[in-house]
């Protein structure tokens, strides 16, 4: 049964590019309540605890300088079926690939530079949420 709470963190290029307000607005105007958010800087060792299911991959060690250059904002949405739908909003991960008006088409770079996270299943968006955030942080 699908959850009602998502993860999501918008990347340090999305930071860096100002458009932590447009994707939010975005987001909350598509029916998601924030019940958790924070600007935060992630260090290598949180980078590579949070992308280990990654680490045997080419591009882990990009990955992790990318998501520890600068700040990201990490946050808890809450809307009936979040994951699914937040993935769709999202778009794919390449924003060549992403259809129009979603958040990668209009704000990521490149499919290494994609503005957003959004986790992929229920279970990670527990799991994403939690190490983040504690549970007093969530309302």
């Amino acid at each position: 049964m699908a959850t009602n709470r998502t993860f999501t963190m918008l990347k340090p290029d999305a930071v860096e590019k100002g458009h932590i307000g447009a994707i939010l607005e975005k987001i909350n105007a598509s029916g998601f309540r924030i019940v958790a958010l924070k600007l935060t800087q992630m260090t290598k060792a949180d980078a590579e605890t949070f992308y280990a299911v990654h680490n045997e991959r080419p591009f882990f060690g990009e990955l992790v300088e990318y998501m520890t250059r600068g700040p990201v904002v990490a946050a808890v949405l809450e809307k009936e079926n979040a994951v699914e739908d937040f993935r769709t909003l999202i778009g794919a991960t390449n924003p060549a690939d992403a259809a129009d008006g979603t958040i990668r088409k209009l704000y990521a770079a490149s499919i290494g530079e994609n503005a957003v996270h959004g986790s992929d299943s229920d279970e990670n968006a527990a799991i994403e949420g939690a190490f983040h955030f504690s549970g007093r942080e969530m309302f």
